[in-house]
Formats: C-alpha cells, structure tokens, sequence
C-alpha cells in the first residue's frame, strides 16, 4: 500500500478519536437540570360571613332553583345590608324566584334582583322581552301526570276530529303545534314543593301558564277551541339538537361571533311553531281515515250519488228513493262536482 495514503489514514482515525473523547467529557461534564420544588402558595382564608352567590350568569327572568345558588365566604368589609347572608337565609323560600336584575356568576344576590310569589310584577318579571303569558286548562291526563314544574320547557300536542261532508266517520288527527314553551307557574305555584326529606312534591293541576311570543300566544288561544290541548314534556338535550339544525339550516345566524353565546341562549329559549309532526287515525288503526270525508257528488236534479258504503242497488233492484237504473252502456259525464249519466247511443 501506498505509504501516503496510510498516514492519511491513521491521520483521520486519530482526528475520530479526539472528537470522540471530547464528545464524552461535555456529556459527562454538563450537570442533569433538577427541579426546583415550588412553595405551593397557602389558602387564602377569608374572613368575613357566607353570603349567596349565584353559581351561573342569572340573566332576566331566570326562575331560580337550587343549583343557581350557593352560600359562599365573603370579605365581611364588603359585605352590603342588601347581601342574602347564611345566618338569616332560608334557601327553600328563595327557590321559585325570578331575577328582576341581571346577576353574572360568582356575583352576590341582593333582595333587590329578585322578586317573590305574590309580590306585584312578580310574572312580568318572569317574562322575557317582547314575551306574553298564556295560561292553558289541563287534565291530570294532558299534564305529564303532574310531572311539569316552573322552568320546564314543552310542547303543545294538539287532538282533534275533523268533520267532513261525507257519510263516513271524522278524521281523527294529532299534531305537535308548538314546540319549545317555557313553564312559568302551575296552577298558582312558580315554585317546586319540597317534603320532609327535600324530594319534589308532585301534584296534578288544572292549568299551566307558559311563555310565548305574541303571534304564538294567538295560535294557543285559538288552538284551544280546535280541540283537546296536551302538554309532552321536552328533555334537556333536544334543545341542543333542534339548535344545530336551525343554524345548519340557516334559520339562526350568530352573526359575527361576537354574542355568539348570548344568541345561542335566546334561540333555545324561543318557543316555536309552524311545521311540527302530526299523525292521524290511519297511521294508528286501519280502521281509521287518512283524509277528511269529502262531500257526495250528486246529478243535476237527481239524488246524491250513493257512496260504496250504502249501495243504491241492491240485489239487481234499485233502492227505495233511488233513480231507476239505466239497462245497456252507460257514460258518466262529470261537469265540476256534478256528474250525469247517459246512456251510449242516447241523446
């Protein structure tokens, strides 16, 4: 081998060597970081009595209930004459109330912003703006068995027969007619019952009074002599998903963004009308109509023309009070609602 070419060679292995070894001693010379302990900071203890806060963003005419509220420690130099404090509060009769004053959450209630039961204004406190109050009479079979308290929201099925000009039975129908109504009182009461043990007392009432817009206040009242009214109880959840559609299908729209949260709230508290679901006698029991009975065509100057269900001849002889039946081929000739018969060949 070329003697150039093996100093070259041992050359480069020296040079591998001493970056190798000075490689090992900055990795073995630099210190592993350890973590400094941090001095968790210590409670800070307020020294003042518990007063009641509101637990959420109470806006006007929220109906409170036991999760709006809660007693919570408060600095006693800031504490006000107008604060609910623990010592002279009892919770159970501030459950039922109605904000009279917007209260952000974390906020101090003040007997100011809120109105009791009886007290003058207390239900047009509980209405939104621009809302109406309707009251709707009820059976303990329309009313969910008496299980729809204040602040429930529902809907308004609508049951009705619909006569018809026929000889048939009437169209039995059912519909949801409007969607979405906020509970303000049942009976008299705006606020839920408890017992001995703090459980829900559930009573059956004769009437309801809900919330809503003035247009669909009208449609309640007139409804109302349509047919029986019933109350379908709405769950939690539906209000989230009737949303998403209504945005989807662009019936909400948030706007820029920025009271994105404030429109959402308003859209799922609107009650609603319009095309609900509906179902008739047919969709239940065969027996049933689909379609309202229509009036019976009949001739010029002749009697009404005998529907299939009363056949005027009966066993090849007409039927008392009927015209004679015309022997050969016949035509029907139908002018509007009147239909003749003629025979072929005949004038």
């Amino acid at each position: 081998m070329d003697s150039r070419k093996v100093v070259l060679l041992v050359g480069a292995l020296f040079v591998a060597a001493i970056t190798a070894f000075m490689a090992r001693t900055l990795m073995a010379g630099s210190a592993a970081p350890t973590a400094a302990a941090v001095a968790m900071p210590a409670p800070v203890v307020v020294d003042g009595p518990e007063v009641l806060v509101a637990t959420r963003a109470l806006p006007v005419g929220t109906i409170l209930d036991a999760t709006a509220l809660k007693f919570q420690p408060w600095p006693k130099e800031l504490v006000e004459n107008a604060y609910y404090k623990k010592a002279d509060t009892d919770m159970t009769k501030l459950l039922g109330t109605v904000v009279r004053l917007p209260i952000t959450a974390g906020q101090p209630v003040t007997q100011g912003a809120l109105v009791k039961p009886g007290d003058r204004g207390f239900l047009a406190a509980a209405l939104g703006a621009g809302m109406r109050a309707v009251t709707v009479p009820v059976s303990a079979q329309t009313s969910v068995a008496g299980f729809v308290f204040p602040g429930d929201h529902i809907d308004l099925i609508l049951t009705q027969s619909v006569e018809g000009g026929g000889d048939g039975p009437p169209l039995k129908t059912s519909e949801t007619v409007i969607r979405n109504l906020r509970v303000l009182a049942t009976d008299q009461s705006t606020s839920n019952e408890k017992d001995d043990k703090g459980n829900t007392v559930v009573k059956t009432f004769s009437t309801v009074t809900v919330e809503a817009t003035p247009k669909i206040a009208e449609q309640i009242e007139l409804a109302q002599t349509l047919g029986n009214l019933s109350l379908s109880l709405r769950s939690i959840a539906d209000n989230a998903g009737q949303l998403e559609e209504a945005i989807a299908s662009g019936q909400i729209s948030v706007g820029d963004g920025k009271n994105e949260k404030a429109v959402l709230a308003q859209a799922t508290s609107m009650p609603q009308s319009g095309a609900g679901s509906f179902m008739t006698g047919a969709d239940i029991s065969r027996f049933q109509r689909r379609t309202v009975p229509g009036k019976p065509m009949t001739g010029m100057g002749a009697a009404p023309v005998p529907s299939m269900a009363a056949p005027a001849y009966q066993g090849g002889a007409p039927a008392a009070g009927s015209p004679a039946a015309p022997s050969g081929p016949v035509v029907r000739i139908a002018r509007g609602n009147t239909v003749t018969e003629a025979p072929v060949g005949g004038k």
